[in-house]
């Protein structure tokens, strides 16, 4: 059985919730197209609504009549412009974790239903001032919300759904979505917001009710999910600890008292404060519980460790490159060219759409060669490139020449590219089938938080640039066209970040803080302060200082993130693996939730087996009550059934098995008078797992499977009164079964089943010494292959069942041996037609006590019956 397969249907978003398990084979080769088409239909959308309020907000602010330049309405513009990215940095791993738990699609389902109706309410705002303020970031803040749930699992159902070769492609197209997002996001709020600001919102809800009904009719959790519990107090700590850090990141770049910035605010040293301190208490509730909401041991891989490394330098370094250009061009370079105030938003946009250009022809180009040629390279050339480019936008001056510009926004967009598809893919490959919700999630939020911490770096840069200048400019430019000293001392002492948020919504900045002052001069000197040459040409040599601290601060990020870069990749390469049946058994059971299955294998001593290298696993084996079982073994099988390692339990009840190399394992754990128990691990280059064991009392059940005239080799599944799964087996060929690892005197229900038989179920006690006799009723079916002229088997072929009637009764499908099967049949004759390139119809009788058997061979109108 492949490890990529449906654990549950129920645990998909289709309306086959509750059939049979499904392969990633029985979905079919262009199952993965439709997983990357509608994840990025998703990220796209997210990335749109992320981008697109930052160019709309001047027409958002005048619609609900609120100055957001007004110090008591300040607040309100950073959480419209933040409060998105705060959320998801937040919610991301926790997401990420729920769809490890519960089914990604499931959980990247309900974030498209989240986000579209979100989308809805902030369309429908009918009301202004504060109260249409606050309810705009709630929804926002709601829209984060679905976004969180998009991104934390988007990654994690591409790198289910690809193969470990195609990847790199995958992530490289979705990235490619993701980025271009932000941008179009510029180009269309640009258009619309000018028309109406409610459409800014209205736009992605036609493809959010699209992607929401298409992820729900075709997505599937094609991974491993893992029953595990909830971990609150993580949840807790890290949403406080993050929360906090982010909001004095906020409040630190408004000023306070006498400061242009507010990081001497007590409030604001207390929020940073605090929330390192909280998030030290969340690193010690993570090494400390069963089920964690950050899985630490994944940094012990040295590809997760330094990848997300080189990921938060490259985000940190970069974050705050679309707000610096968005001033750059609106408050000085436009203006300085003839383009009004009112217009400098969308032009902005457009300006900016070569970087789009770069990053839109190499991410995918990187990503699909990085999945043949290796990421290190790439990723290293990627950020030393986007390096280069910061020190290029240094080195060219502020008034500067278009075409120089454009050539250094597409090679940044290049350099991006190069780095971000094989940077996921290469963190997304180590990670081990089980964690990729969580460990998808733990990047996203590393990247999404470095965001916000950008930001506030980057103005805080600018502001620090500027402050030292821009006073004694305004005040030598305003009192030199005609302003008395005093007003022009008022106007020039004002924040500057009041300045920097004038330029970046495109307000007219000397006409938004001069206020009265400019009434009492001559109109032309008003004319000329107000005009569109006066601030560009008056801040360019302020700006330029500024520009130079921030984009210094970037190229050393970006240096250190290559330098992170070198160090990826795996020690091992990445192999398929398929599960074991422990593995199996233990995905069964897992989902039913009662964690752990039984093992139905033989107690065979072990002996440890220790190596410095490769995965390490690690645990407790204990009894019912916690009682460490000192002793007990532990066993690791590769996926052909061979010991790979093994260990003996301490008299702390603590193992530890180490050197497994990259793949698929069954850990069983068996210890006298005890039921043993199994679980299938995924392992990938040097990560460290946990899995604790506790075994239980050795009540055996056995008994015999038949039907009317034999014995029956039936699968069989002991269940609790709560309906959980405790057990299962498989009787032998005499139809004779033992189950061992029940509880003496618990009540069980066990069920058997066979291809062409009607299940059934016998109440038992377990320990009960007497056998079970399970009788089995036949039901009608027939089965055969269906092969090709030259006895090729065909797979995918369709066969169907038509009944007397006329009608179609049943219809399968082959698999790749060519081979189908249609139970549910009455006693009666059927036309049984295969058909792939050419039908062909052959008729048998079924009965329900016979082994009907029809081989059907397409091409030359062969049918031939056995039994």
């Amino acid at each position: 059985m492949s490890t990529k397969t449906v654990a549950d249907t129920a645990g998909g978003t289709g309306p086959a919730g509750g059939a049979r398990q499904q392969t990633l084979e029985e979905l079919g080769p262009n199952y993965k197209w439709i997983a990357l088409s509608n994840t990025t239909l998703g990220m796209l959308i997210a990335t749109i609504n992320s981008s697109i309020v930052l160019i709309a907000l001047p027409d958002i602010f005048k619609g609900i009549n609120l100055n957001p330049l007004e110090p008591q309405n300040t607040s309100y513009l950073l959480w419209m412009m933040m409060g998105f990215l705060v959320v998801t940095a937040v919610l991301v791993v926790s997401f990420g974790r729920l769809g490890d738990m519960f089914g990604r699609a499931r959980m990247y389902n309900m974030g498209f239903a989240v986000f579209t109706v979100s989308s809805i309410f902030l369309a429908i705002t009918w009301f202004d001032g504060s109260q249409a303020a606050i309810w705009l970031i709630f929804w926002r803040v709601i829209q984060g919300v679905g976004g969180a749930f998009l991104m934390a699992n988007s990654s994690a159902i591409l790198t289910d759904a690809f193969p470990a070769n195609q990847r790199g492609l995958a992530m490289g197209i979705n990235g490619v979505a993701a980025i271009a997002g932000s941008f179009l996001g510029l180009l269309i709020g640009g258009v619309l917001a000018p028309i109406q600001w409610h459409y800014i919102f209205l736009v992605s809800v036609p493809f959010g009710v699209v992607g929401t009904i298409w992820a729900y009719l075709k997505l599937r959790d094609t991974g491993e999910r893992r029953k595990a519990k909830m971990d609150w107090w993580g949840n807790l700590t890290f949403a406080v600890g993050l929360i906090a850090i982010l909001v004095g990141i906020t409040y630190g770049i408004q000023p306070y008292g006498s400061s242009d910035m507010g990081w001497s605010n007590p409030w604001v040293l207390a929020a940073l404060v605090g929330g390192a301190f909280v998030l030290a208490v969340f690193v010690f509730i993570e090494m400390h519980v069963d089920s964690p909401l950050f899985e630490l041991s994944l940094f012990r891989n040295r590809s997760f460790t330094f990848g997300n490394i080189a990921n938060l330098m490259a985000s940190i370094g970069r974050g705050g490159l679309q707000f610096i250009l968005i001033i750059w061009l609106q408050g000085i370079w436009l203006p300085q060219h003839g383009y009004d105030y009112s217009q400098t938003p969308l032009w902005a946009g457009i300006y900016m759409v070569p970087m789009t250009v770069g990053f839109l022809v190499s991410a995918p180009v990187s990503g699909a060669l990085s999945d043949k040629l290796g990421t290190k390279w790439f990723t290293t050339l990627g950020l030393l490139i986007t390096a280069g480019t910061f020190a290029a936008l240094i080195a060219i001056p502020v008034d500067f020449d278009y075409w120089v510009f454009a050539v250094i926004l597409v090679v940044n967009g290049i350099g991006m590219g190069l780095f971000a598809s094989p940077n996921r893919a290469e963190v997304m490959n180590s990670l081990p089938v089980t964690s990729r919700g969580s460990g998808a999630g733990m990047m996203t939020t590393f990247q999404n938080a470095a965001m916000v911490l950008s930001i506030g770096l980057f103005f805080s840069l600018m502001i620090a640039g500027l402050s030292s200048t821009l006073p004694s400019a305004m005040f030598d430019g305003l009192t030199a066209n005609g302003m008395p000293a005093q007003p022009a001392q008022a106007i020039a002492g004002l924040p500057t970040v009041g300045i920097l948020f004038a330029a970046f919504l495109g307000y007219n900045p000397i006409q938004q803080v001069g206020g009265q002052a400019l009434n009492g001069l001559p109109q032309a000197s008003v004319e000329h302060l107000t005009g569109l040459d006066f601030f560009p040409h008056l801040i360019s040599d302020p700006f330029a200082d500024g520009l130079t601290a921030a984009f210094t601060f970037a190229l050393i990020c970006c240096v250190l993130g290559a330098i992170a870069s070198v160090f990826t990749g795996a020690r091992k390469p990445l192999t398929a693996s398929h599960e074991t049946v422990g593995a199996e058994i233990a995905a069964v059971a897992g989902d039913a939730g009662v964690g752990s299955p039984v093992a139905l294998v033989a107690e065979t001593p072990s002996e440890s087996f220790a190596s410095p290298s490769g995965a390490q696993l690690s645990g407790t084996v204990t009894g019912p009550d916690g009682a460490p079982l000192a002793g007990a073994a532990i066993t690791v099988t590769d996926s052909e059934g061979r010991q790979a390692g093994g260990a003996t339990v301490a008299e702390d009840g603590s193992y530890r098995v180490g050197g497994l190399e990259s793949g698929a394992y069954t850990v069983i754990a068996t210890a006298p008078g005890r039921g043993p128990k199994a679980v299938g691990v995924s392992t990938v280059g040097d990560v460290g797992l946990r899995r604790d064991f506790s075994l239980s009392g050795a009540a055996v059940l056995t008994g015999r499977v038949r039907d009317a005239q034999r014995p029956l080799p039936a699968r069989l599944v002991v269940t609790d009164q709560t309906g959980s799964v405790l057990a299962t087996a498989q009787a032998g060929s005499d139809g004779e079964f033992s189950i061992g690892g029940l509880t003496d005197g618990d009540t069980v229900a066990v069920t058997a089943s066979a291809p062409g038989y009607q299940a059934s179920s016998e109440l038992m006690t377990a320990g009960d010494a007497a056998a079970i006799d399970i009788v089995l009723d036949a039901i009608g079916g027939v089965q055969g292959y269906v092969r090709a002229a030259d006895g090729t088997p065909l797979a995918g072929a369709t066969v169907s069942a038509i009944g007397s009637d006329r009608t179609i009764v049943a219809t399968a499908r082959t698999d790749a041996d060519g081979r189908y099967r249609i139970e549910g049949l009455t006693d009666d004759r059927f036309t049984v037609v295969a058909s792939m390139y050419e039908p062909r119809a052959v008729q048998t009788t079924v009965t329900a006590d016979g082994d009907n058997t029809l081989d059907i061979t397409l091409g030359t109108g062969v049918g031939s019956r056995q039994g």
